[in-house]
């Protein structure tokens, strides 16, 4: 078999996938599924979404394979639907308290121009590289209290932390996210 890529399945086996031979495509997706993993603990705000996140990726990878257009692309292809998945499962999250909360008090509904949804998702996709740029622990911590709500004493059990580890933490992953985004805004300025 062709040379291993750090531990992904080789270019013989992922082309014999993409022609469609089960166990070639069975062999990628049992040898893709610890980086998946990987991936997906490092994205996702909790071990549960990492794991949903992960199994995700694995099915798309089972079913689409065929699509992927070079055996050296596996790897960024992989990390590309992880972070999708991952950041869907957020947006479904916070997206659909905040416009029905939105919509309710505009008593409105949804309606907006191409031209805003870009915006919204150029900021949103600033405001994602500034929480992955930061260290893992306070990432975590920022994202399972500011972003999924859950509460103080939940996010510290989950990550084995004391309650003030974890509000230390997460002042430092808040701090730094601040000055990134106001870095981020005076360069474009």
């Amino acid at each position: 078999m062709g040379e291993l890529r750090r531990g992904w399945a080789s270019d013989q086996l992922i082309k014999a996938a993409q022609d469609g031979d089960t166990d070639s495509i069975a062999a990628v997706v049992h040898s893709a599924h610890p980086h998946v993993r990987r991936f997906a603990r490092h994205l996702c705000a909790s071990p549960q979404d990492a794991e949903d996140a992960a199994q995700e990726a694995l099915i798309v990878l089972y079913r689409k394979i065929g699509t992927l257009r070079a055996s050296a692309a596996l790897a960024s292809w992989m990390f590309r639907i992880v972070r999708h998945e991952c950041l869907r499962r957020v947006r479904r999250l916070t997206d659909h308290d905040h416009d029905l909360d939105h919509d309710l008090a505009l008593g409105v509904g949804r309606a907006s121009s191409a031209e805003d949804e870009v915006l919204t998702r150029l900021e949103a996709e600033r405001v994602a590289e500034a929480i992955r740029a930061l260290p893992d622990l306070q990432r975590r911590v920022l994202i399972m209290r500011d972003v999924l709500g859950r509460p103080g004493r939940t996010v510290a059990e989950t990550l084995g932390l004391s309650v003030p580890a974890m509000k230390s933490q997460l002042h430092r992953a808040r701090s730094a996210l601040r000055l990134s985004l106001l870095d981020a805004a005076n360069t474009r300025a």
